[in-house]
């Protein structure tokens, strides 16, 4: 049984159905999409500043993952130990009994994150624009170049999953995506051990802030880097997505939807497995076969 969906992260709306020639009212679920502003708090002493770094357009709700995923993908922070405090407006701590419900657009959709006093931040990073989108004007073999530099040590691995367990965690994702069985307009991110035992999904109506919360919430458990695990998406896999797969030490992406040119580059740049087109009943493998156990692979005439 689905879980019941928080009341911010849909919105109700009356439609005309048609079905044939036939119409009718009835009540449509869709997913909410709303503006999140990150702030980050930095400095020591008199020379304390904070200073809005970006606004993306987000399913509310895990503003704070959201947040310390976006940072960690960032390069700006590099555990939970450069965080001193987070603060957002979807927790209890922000209006909790006694405090007067926020009523501006600003409270009700801001993050701010406190980044420890010690935390040395350089503010080209935050003033150069980020890298993490296809269409970002800026080319391919660069953006590769500029993830070289900043991700983490890379490091050998032994991962391994069993090839026909790959069937099994498409259906997992959908009967876990309770968000999208609400709405139909929603992606999700998920991760799964070894066995194919779903251990997190986060949803989001923007696939990259998915994945976000995604590896925010493994930060706040301090899971990093989840060596151990690999990551399903439920649609396609671009070089943004992949870059926070890298920057998290994901060994392994599987994605329903179809991988761009340069997701694959950086697979093959940064030896990660990548699956698409990932069906009940087949898939397509664009790099890392070495990580799937298949019992038997025949070589099937083409046509």
């Amino acid at each position: 049984m689905l879980a019941a969906i928080p009341k911010r992260e849909r919105a109700t709306f009356p439609v005309r159905r048609f079905e044939g020639l036939c119409a009718r009212s009835v009540e449509d679920s869709v997913a909410a999409e709303e503006p999140l502003e990150i702030q980050l708090a930095f400095g020591n002493g008199e020379e304390r500043r904070s200073k809005p770094i970006s606004i993306t357009m987000r399913t509310p709700g895990n503003d704070a993952e959201l947040a310390l995923g976006f940072l960690f993908s960032e390069g700006v922070i590099h555990d939970a130990d450069d965080v001193e405090r987070i603060s957002s407006s979807d927790d209890s701590a922000a209006n909790g009994p006694g405090v007067p419900e926020r009523r501006c657009w600003a409270a009700k959709n801001a993050v701010k994150v406190d980044l420890a006093r010690e935390k040395e931040l350089n503010l080209a990073t935050l003033q150069r624009n980020f890298y993490t989108t296809s269409s970002c004007g800026v080319c391919g073999k660069a953006s590769v170049l500029a993830l070289r530099v900043a991700c983490p040590p890379r490091f050998e691995d032994s991962f391994q999953i069993d090839a026909e367990m790959l069937y099994q965690v498409h259906a997992r994702l959908r009967a876990a995506q309770a968000i999208f069985h609400e709405t139909g307009g929603i992606h999700s991110a998920a991760l799964f051990d070894r066995d194919g035992a779903l251990r997190r999904i986060r949803e989001d109506v923007g696939r990259h802030n998915a994945l976000d919360k995604l590896v925010g919430a493994s930060l706040f458990e301090d899971e990093l880097p989840l060596r151990e695990q690999f990551l399903l998406l439920s649609g396609r896999a671009s070089f943004e997505l992949m870059q926070k797969a890298v920057m998290a030490g994901i060994p392994l992406v599987a994605a329903v939807g179809a991988p761009s040119s340069l997701a694959i580059a950086v697979a093959k740049e940064f030896g990660i497995t990548l699956i698409g087109f990932l069906r009940e009943d087949h898939f397509n493998v664009y790099h890392g076969t070495q990580r799937l156990r298949v019992r038997c692979v025949m070589d099937c005439p083409a046509g």
